[in-house]
């Protein structure tokens, strides 16, 4: 059982990250005003971060860092809901 548990938090966390890094990509802009789906690799990753933290330390957001947090807080968020659908249907 314990592994079905960490399996529902795994699948939980990735889900929503996924699905909100993936919102943020398709409709989020850079600080430069580019659009995020255009740029690739390293430049799309930390536009996606700081467009997560409220903007680039320069627009007066909190940055990658911010938006790394902001992530990390939504996979937490991701986790427990998945742990809860799972305990909804484990019995």
């Amino acid at each position: 059982m314990k592994i079905g548990k960490m399996a529902a938090r795994l699948t939980g966390a990735i889900a929503t990250t996924s699905i909100v890094t993936g919102l943020v990509t398709t409709f989020g802009t850079a600080s430069t005003g580019t659009a995020i789906s255009s740029l690739s690799g390293v430049a799309a990753t930390k536009a996606t971060l700081a467009a997560l933290g409220g903007g680039s330390l320069a627009a007066g957001g909190f940055g990658v860092a911010g938006g790394t947090v902001v992530l990390g807080a939504i996979a937490w968020g991701g986790a427990i809901v998945g742990r809860r659908i799972y305990q909804k249907f484990e019995r």
